[in-house]
């Protein structure tokens, strides 16, 4: 019997490339469902269609039904445009006559923000997924398969779309049909499928996605999104991209809060966190652009573009200034320009005949314009640290089929840097036809070649990593099964279930006892207040370190109970903790969070003003890998204090790493518990010591019931 996912599938595949289509709410009025009649009336014979609307008898010299019980045959696809109050029976009369899928371009649902429309719209989305007759929207434009010609939308097929190796996927059908499909036919690039999903009561973009990174002739999924309904689904279809060799590139709204605000107000999507969402991206090899630009030229940078061989970047220019501009935007991006080899500098010396700069960049002065300029592409592209190469000039037809030629000759990507000029239209498009990516900004050159490396980065750290064994789950000792919040002792002691070190220490309840602990651990110590009504003893001032002898103990001992109390009365009794004290070492912080989004987050930080000001931290989803904890630790800027700074010894980086994946295994091993974690600090000692968890903090939520995932 097929999976739920398999059949989904189906009525994905039902959905792009449908035989029969039905159009419930035609019309030969210039409306929705007039448009979406017409549109899918063009394919001609790919397609039977059926307009449904009991006020007409013909349509668009079409015969018109009343009814879907009235067609001669199931089909494929439902196109739905009627008032939103009668979309949930036309979805129940599709599934009654055995439809496969259905495109809901009907508005008026979760969009208007009401308690009733979000309601209409859950019980569209129950019914699709317990009837099994999938939905795309509502309030979509519908989509279109470029490819075969078929577009079940109520946009009209745009003629100078062409077919091409980039799958869009858009919550936005205004902008997917409108300003991605319009630069997109300025630049050369086309699609294989263009997708509106609106609102998604059932189907979302990552289902689309998934499906999509299946087809043969797709390179790239691009994509508008507003918010993302199932985050874990759409790192799946990432991982997935990662596995295949294919790339995701999209544009993520609600960056500020005014966008977050426009977004809910537009599909009823959670935006989530931002920061969270460029850790993710970054973590899976999704490429975030900023605009409409931004995400067509990457999109056709990453769709044609060979993988490059080596991590440097050759540029050439007619022009000093303009080669030394773009030096400055790619080593912003983190792109190297290496130095030329002896040979290579010699070689482009002759050429220019003791005019311009023979260096990386090259400033060629007018060779740019003469037969030469071969030899110069050919010089650089044989250069064993470049891995890609940048022009940059006018774009004239002579020197466009220049660029074209060493592009056919070179397993390397050739990008083209237009300068402008009366004469270079028709060299430009010649350059477009043969897909060399054209470029008109430094900077925006620059970012889509910094994705283009970092994809390829990525992807042979995904590849790498899976082929190493997977971590054992580990089976947490018994917990309390109500929502629960672990004080540092017990938070502590469960984090050395999962081998993280902490400090020795005692759990006292008088100063008699304390003093004990204090002698058998030995002086200095700290002393901390342990309550489950003081989650921040620094603000309650019932911390003391470094204590000294017997004499400084009893005096911290009630200093700490008094504060406790005026913080929070309901401390009383609570019991203090008699703890070593570190010497030396560095601090950092490591925490698990939850998304709404993505799940058990981590984190990773320095310790003290660099987390608490700074905001100096990386972020992962959980799971991480060995090279996701060592990225994580490279990107924190205050890092460098583990190396040894201004003298200390250098840290234990290799247990810190140990300890940031298994705290990545106590997410997963405890993910139904949905645990909050803070180990702040974590003091990584001199190399070869280890780590201590010298605080901890840990939420638990409750334990599911028998059944629930």
């Amino acid at each position: 019997m097929p999976s739920q996912h398999d059949r989904k599938r189906e009525s994905i595949r039902r959905m792009l490339e449908p035989r029969s289509i039905a159009v419930v709410g035609a019309t030969p009025r210039p409306q929705y469902g007039g448009r979406f009649l017409r549109s899918v009336l063009e394919a001609q014979d790919k397609v039977r269609v059926y307009p449904v609307n009991p006020r007409y008898q013909e349509v668009l010299g079409v015969p018109c039904y009343s009814s879907l019980a009235d067609l001669p045959e199931s089909p494929d696809l439902v196109g739905i445009i009627v008032p939103y109050h009668q979309v949930l029976p036309v979805l129940k009369q599709s599934a009654d006559v055995g439809a496969g899928a259905a495109i809901v371009v009907s508005a008026g649902f979760a969009e208007r923000g009401s308690e009733d429309r979000n309601r209409l719209q859950d019980e569209i989305g129950s019914f699709a997924a317990a009837s099994g007759l999938r939905v795309c929207g509502p309030n979509c434009l519908g989509v279109a398969n470029v490819t075969s010609g078929v577009w079940p939308s109520s946009h009209a097929p745009d003629p100078y779309l062409q077919p091409g190796p980039v799958a869009l996927v858009s919550q936005s059908g205004a902008t997917s049909f409108g300003p991605l499909a319009t630069r997109a036919v300025e630049i050369g690039l086309g699609y294989s499928h263009v997708i509106s999903t609106g609102n998604e009561a059932d189907l979302e973009a990552s289902d689309f996605i998934d499906y999509l990174l299946d087809e043969p002739h797709v390179r790239v999924v691009a994509c508008f999104i507003e918010g993302l309904k199932d985050g874990r689904k759409f790192l799946e279809a990432a991982k997935k991209a990662l596995h295949l060799g294919k790339k995701i590139v999209l544009i993520k709204v609600g960056r500020s809060g005014v966008g977050a605000k426009a977004a809910r107000s537009h599909t009823a999507a959670l935006t989530g966190s931002d920061e969270v969402h460029n850790a993710v991206f970054q973590q899976f090899g999704v490429s975030r652009c900023e605009d409409y630009d931004d995400l067509i030229q990457t999109a056709h940078l990453l769709a044609y573009a060979p993988p490059p061989t080596a991590e440097g970047v050759a540029v050439v220019s007619h022009s000093g200034g303009i080669s030394s501009l773009i030096a400055d935007h790619l080593g912003n991006a983190n792109l190297p320009l290496p130095p030329l080899t002896e040979s290579a500098e010699a070689g482009l010396n002759r050429i220019l005949s003791g005019f311009g700069w023979a260096a990386n960049p090259a400033d060629i002065t007018g060779v740019a314009s003469r037969a030469e300029f071969a030899d110069v592409l050919a010089l650089l592209e044989m250069e064993p640290q470049t891995g890609a190469l940048l022009t940059a000039t006018a774009g004239t037809p002579s020197q466009a089929q220049i660029v074209i030629d060493l592009k056919s000759q070179t397993s390397k990507p050739v990008l083209f840097l237009s300068t402008g000029g009366d004469n270079t239209e028709e060299g430009l498009a010649m350059l477009r036809e043969a897909h060399v990516p054209v470029f008109t900004s430094p900077s925006r050159a620059a970012k889509s070649l910094a994705d283009l490396f970092r994809y390829h980065r990525r992807r042979q750290k995904f590849l790498n990593s899976q082929t190493a064994p997977a971590p054992s789950a580990k089976s947490p000792p018994p917990l309390p099964n109500r929502p629960t919040t672990l004080t540092e002792h017990d938070a502590k002691n469960l984090l050395s279930q999962w081998g993280i070190p902490a400090t020795k220490e005692v759990r006292v309840h008088s100063i008699q006892e304390a003093l004990e602990a204090a002698k058998t651990i030995g002086f200095p110590v700290a002393l901390k207040l342990e309550s489950p009504h003081i989650p921040h003893k620094t603000e309650a001032d019932v911390v003391r370190l470094n204590v000294q002898t017997p004499r400084e103990l009893h005096r911290s001992y009630g200093e700490i109970l008094a504060n406790g109390l005026r913080f929070a009365p309901k401390s009383k009794g609570a019991p203090v903790l008699v703890q070593e004290m570190i010497e030396g070492g560095v601090e950092t912080i490591v925490g698990i969070s939850q998304d709404p989004q993505f799940g058990p987050i981590l984190l990773f930080g320095m310790g003290g003003i660099f987390v608490e000001v700074y905001r100096d931290v990386a972020m992962r989803a959980c799971p991480i890998t060995k090279s996701d904890a060592e990225e994580m630790i490279s990107e924190v800027r205050g890092a460098r204090l583990l190396q040894g700074f201004r003298g200390a010894p250098e840290a234990d980086v290799d247990a810190l790493v140990d300890t940031i994946m298994s705290i990545s295994r106590l997410a997963g091993d405890l993910a139904n518990r949905k645990p909050e974690l803070d180990v702040n600090p974590l003091i990584v000692l001199p190399k070869g010591r280890g780590v201590k968890a010298v605080d901890a903090f840990l939420t638990l939520s409750s334990s599911p019931s028998m059944g629930e995932s």
